[in-house]
């Protein structure tokens, strides 16, 4: 008895030491409230942060959908509700330069929650709940996520639309769309699970407008295109630029607006899931894309294109590589990259010098560097008076520093900041390369200062190409392969076959072929024991046999093919393979005939010597046999794409038989 009050005591012991050491990830948010003069005050309580070694401190950043159309990123938002039936808050923390999971999303009812009288106009409304703030672009259109994607997490995004004063509406109708699973990736990587909208916009099917878009809008400004930095003025058509950018895409989701007063913004809010597909390559860059569309033809059809970075880690020092995959075929000298370093002052106190240190691949021309642009904006210090906010730019050895100086960017933890956005900044910069690169991944890194503190590492942007097919043709000798059973394939002849492989491989890479020998005919002797000095009779004649002869000819079809092969190519100008031929006899055809040498007395009694041959008859054999062989060969001359030359070494285990054989090949 004892011994089992000491066994339980022990299990019970273990557990509660378990439950402390190890972390639960699976703790759901837990929203707080409170309700002071009709102002309705949040707040929350999330499990413990886990620092990563050798990163910064660990931070929640927050999402608030407060469930009245809504919205909030600060920690502990206040909120004035604007609807009547019940309302659920929802939270959704993301845990940056943490090791587990992000805390799961559990929505929080608000029980009679204060309410703004009906007659309250939408001015006085955003000024109980303060500016949102998402329209920082100028445009009617704009979208926000609460995070980078990261396979296995959901993401949030707010899809804000609005009828601005210069618009000239009073009430505006029209159709807002979401654009997302980019052509470009063969999966999809989202899976909208849900969209929640707060003023009766309603579910419409965007292929229609696909057709009935106006081709042009007369004496009116161009068409203005969003992205995350800036608008850009486009002059294509309406309806073109609509379904080039449905185009761009596999799914899309619209939705049909009506009365949006001027100046009125709403917000719809859109649940994201990566699939199981989604990409894994945390350097790819998706893209989400958000189109404006109202009936007025006055009013001009806006995009906004969102370009999110798929990480492994939720980390706002970031370094973007846009598209990273790239076109062998199409890359040279004049190829030119776009990178972009993002960095956020995370501290206490706002940041002065922030010195982004980038390290550049040594295929890159240094020369070539230009910085397209910065956050915050700021004029090269050649140009710069003195102790004006500047970017100095300079090389070392294998690295470029970008350096800002005499800057203001405020913390995050720093009092009186709210907005997370005004601590965020970004250099952006093209960049070309030396000379034509190998067909090998291309890395690159930041480490970014802020003032005098440690620095921060980012992650490594990767530049890769596509395998891209390589057909290409190749002429060997030597061809089809000798055997011991198929004596009308014992020699050698010229065949021309096709090759499959990566275009332009550096090291190692798989490559197929196939030979086809089109009906191949050889004739041969077949030795028998038939009796010679033998007398026969021939039409009533006698005739005496002096020689007689079989002979077989055969007629046959083959397919030689590698399957698959490996190769390295040792250099531009060697290369190696192993592999395996099969050669498949599809068509075979073979005809007996006898040959005979007659003797027989003509009318003067002279013996006359005739030749007679006699068909035997003809047998047909479909798919008959196949073989197997390896080989091992060398190639020499320009061999990632060609012309190169080969030598192959054949070896059949199943007769013992080995030769030589050669081939040139060529790739396109």
């Amino acid at each position: 008895m004892t011994r089992l009050l000491i066994s339980i005591l022990i299990f019970f012991c273990f557990s509660a030491l378990n439950a402390q050491v190890l972390p639960s990830d699976t703790v759901p948010a837990i929203i707080n409230y409170k309700t002071e003069n009709g102002v309705v005050k949040f707040n929350s309580e999330l499990r413990p942060l886990r620092a990563i070694a050798g990163a910064p401190a660990p931070f929640y950043t927050y999402f608030w959908e407060f469930g009245d159309g809504g919205f909030s990123f600060e920690e502990s938002p206040s909120h004035v509700f604007t609807r009547y039936d019940s309302i659920m808050v929802r939270l959704f923390a993301t845990n940056n330069y943490d090791d587990g999971k992000r805390p799961p999303t559990r929505p929080k009812p608000i029980v009679r929650p204060p309410i703004i009288p009906k007659a309250a106009t939408v001015k006085p409304m955003l000024a109980a709940n303060g500016s949102y703030n998402l329209f920082k672009m100028g445009g009617n259109i704009e979208m926000k996520t609460n995070c980078m994607p990261k396979p296995g997490d959901d993401m949030m995004l707010v899809f804000g639309y609005r009828n601005k004063a210069e618009n000239g509406q009073q009430n505006l109708n029209g159709t807002i769309a979401i654009l997302y699973n980019d052509v470009e990736f063969s999966n999809n990587n989202f899976e909208l699970a849900a969209a929640r909208t707060y003023h009766q916009e309603k579910k419409t099917d965007l292929k229609p407008l696909l057709h009935t878009a106006p081709l042009s809008k007369k004496n009116q400004p161009p068409v203005y295109y969003a992205s995350l930095e800036k608008i850009l003025g486009l002059s294509a058509p309406e309806k073109v630029l609509l379904k080039d950018q449905a185009k761009a895409f596999r799914s899309q989701q619209s939705w049909k607006f009506e009365n949006l007063a001027q100046n009125e913004e709403r917000f719809v809010f859109m649940h994201f899931k990566t699939t199981p597909e989604m990409l894994k390559d945390t350097n790819a860059v998706v893209r989400i894309a958000g189109a404006f569309i109202p009936d007025n033809p006055l009013v001009e059809t806006e995009f906004f294109n969102l370009e999110l970075q798929i990480v492994a880690s939720h980390d706002p020092n970031k370094m973007v590589l846009r598209k990273s995959r790239m076109n062998y075929r199409l890359t040279g000298k004049s190829r030119e990259l776009t990178y972009k370093v993002r960095f956020q002052n995370t501290g206490k106190g706002p940041a002065k010098k922030i010195d982004v240190g980038v390290n550049i691949s040594e295929v890159f021309d240094p020369s070539t560097l230009k910085v397209v642009k910065t956050k915050p904006e700021v004029v090269t210090c050649d140009s710069a008076y003195a102790n004006q906010s500047c970017l100095k730019t300079f090389f070392s050895a294998d690295s470029v520093h970008f350096v800002f100086t005499n800057i203001y960017l405020p913390g995050m933890q720093q009092k009186g900041v709210n907005d997370a956005d005004s601590t965020q900044g970004f250099v952006e910069y093209k960049i070309k390369f030396k000379e034509k690169p190998p067909k090998l991944p291309i890395k690159s890194g930041a480490a970014i200062v802020f003032d005098k503190n440690e620095p921060i590492y980012t992650n490594r942007a990767v530049g890769r190409f596509k395998m891209g097919l390589s057909p290409g043709i190749i002429v060997g000798y030597g061809f089809p392969f000798e055997t011991d059973n198929n004596n009308y394939l014992n020699h050698k002849n010229v065949v021309v076959g096709a090759t499959l492989s990566p275009f332009a491989s550096h090291r190692y890479y798989w490559q197929a072929e196939l030979y086809l020998n089109s009906f191949l005919e050889k004739t041969f002797h077949v030795p028998t024991n038939a009796e010679l000095k033998k007398d026969t009779v021939i039409d009533n004649r006698a005739f005496q046999i002096i020689d007689n002869q079989l002979y077989k000819t055969t007629k046959v079809m083959t397919i030689n093919a590698v399957p698959l092969q490996v190769r390295y190519n040792i250099n531009k100008y060697i290369g190696a393979g192993i592999g395996t031929i099969l050669t498949l006899d599809m068509y075979a055809k073979t005809s007996s005939e006898l040959r005979y040498l007659l003797r027989a007395p003509n009318a003067a009694g002279t013996n006359v010597d005739i030749n007679l041959n006699r068909a035997m008859g003809t047998v047909k054999d479909n798919f008959s046999e196949i073989r197997a062989s390896f080989f091992a060969d060398i190639q020499l001359g320009l061999v990632r794409v060609g012309p190169a030359l080969g030598l192959r070494y054949i070896y059949d285990p199943k007769t013992n038989n080995n030769r030589m054989a050669t081939y040139v090949s060529w790739k396109f």
